[in-house]
């Protein structure tokens, strides 16, 4: 059974649910993609489509490029219990004929969306340079680094404090007291620090704030030195400041159209079979793992935004997210909004979170078939980081000839 573009395409703009799964190698997959592909290898569909994709009903449309690969993920698929599984009509060559947009990178719709936050909304950004000469003049500055902890600690900007992407409007007052120091947000690359120097603006916070433009590769390609093995983290937030922080975060969460679940509501959605629903504690994983409400998996809230292809590749679906302090549940969910899902926060004491330990995520993938990404890591090419910038300037108009994302700006 196969499927032409075009009904895909139907079913974007329509916002029904779909997962449109590319069986390829990560690698392969880099090079060309539908928007709102997601991507699971041949050899992982056992591991990760029950885990991604739990209503077994699902609309399921896999394809290749040519490689003969689609025909046999389906015929698993089927047999893992998917029901509603057929082949994109001509594979990736067939969407390419039937002149629709093909995307680069992995996350790429997150990053399509960074990029159209930042066209938009103007987000302020200081260039590598500038902000050495900030670090040398000993200004007064709080440098917050959005990325996971580990990345952090593989490589970092001088002086600057790991503060997770969801944590930065939590944290800000506690690493920034003064309203007059200046914060500056940085990534590796672009998204995370366009995301979250746009959260800190968009919940008010006094300070002047920035993205480091480009971040990490902007600062490797500017010939400046990072540091290995920091361990600097924000110093924990006091009752008064998490309140406000939540107030804060509530404001925007509402601005953007996020709705609000009690327990009972939930029960609700749970059991409308009809529709797939996501649960994500958005908390950091250690916190997670000390507790956390039955039936919710953890996805750091900033990485959520970042790989929302991963974690929700079943485009239509929707997603309830939950957060002991509320601030973190509440700016994903207003990125998550505006980025067409329909999300959910929900309002639940964490004294019933009972569950404790990892939530049993697949193990990652090997070494073997990855895109090696141009932001990781210490040992990329110049050539390679700056073809990546290049890449992202050109998301917004990607997005103007695709047609299919729905994503709006507060």
């Amino acid at each position: 059974m196969s499927v032409e573009p075009v009904s895909v395409r139907r079913a974007l703009l329509a916002r029904q649910e779909i997962a449109i799964l590319d069986v390829r190698e990560e690698a392969a997959f880099a090079r060309g993609h539908p928007l709102f592909a997601a991507q699971i290898p041949l050899a992982r569909i056992e591991a990760e489509a029950r885990w991604r994709i739990p209503k077994p009903d699902t609309r399921i449309v896999v394809y290749d490029d040519g490689e003969g690969l689609a025909d046999e993920a389906a015929e698993r698929l089927r047999a893992f219990g998917f029901g509603n599984v057929a082949r994109l009509a001509g594979g990736l060559g067939g969407w390419r004929r039937a002149g629709y947009e093909l995307f680069e990178d992995v996350n790429s719709y997150s990053k399509a969306f960074g990029e159209l936050v930042e066209h938009r909304r103007h987000t302020p950004s200081l260039i590598a340079e500038e902000v050495q000469a900030l670090i040398r003049e000993k200004a007064d500055i709080a440098i917050l680094d959005a990325r996971r902890f580990d990345e952090y600690r593989t490589m970092s900007i001088p002086t600057g404090v790991s503060v997770p992407g969801a944590e930065l409007v939590l944290a800000a007052a506690a690493v920034a007291p003064d309203p007059d120091t200046t914060i500056i947000v940085n990534c590796a690359g672009r998204t995370r620090s366009i995301i979250g120097t746009q959260s800190l603006i968009n919940a008010g916070v006094p300070n002047p704030v920035y993205a480091l433009r480009n971040g990490t590769i902007g600062w490797t390609l500017a010939g400046q030195g990072l540091e290995a093995g920091q361990e600097r983290r924000a110093p924990e937030i006091d009752i008064a400041g998490a309140e406000q922080a939540r107030i804060k975060a509530r404001n925007v969460a509402y601005r953007a159209g996020v709705k609000r679940l009690t327990p009972d509501d939930l029960d609700a959605l749970k059991a409308d079979t009809s529709r797939t629903l996501y649960l994500y504690d958005v908390r950091q994983p250690a916190a997670y793992e000390a507790g956390h409400l039955p039936g919710f998996r953890n996805a750091q809230g900033g990485q959520l935004v970042q790989e929302t292809d991963h974690y929700a590749p079943v485009r239509g679906a929707r997603i309830v997210l939950s957060d002991d302090r509320g601030a973190r549940a509440d700016m994903t969910a207003s990125w998550l909004a505006q980025m067409g899902w329909e999300v959910y926060v929900l309002d639940a004491d964490f004294a019933n979170a009972t569950q404790t330990g990892p939530d049993g995520a697949p193990p990652p993938r090997g070494p073997e078939g990855r895109y090696k990404r141009p932001y990781e890591g210490t040992d990329n090419k110049a050539a390679a980081m700056q073809a990546y910038l290049d890449w992202e300037f050109g998301l917004v108009d990607q997005l103007a000839r695709d047609g299919t994302h729905g994503f709006f700006v507060i």
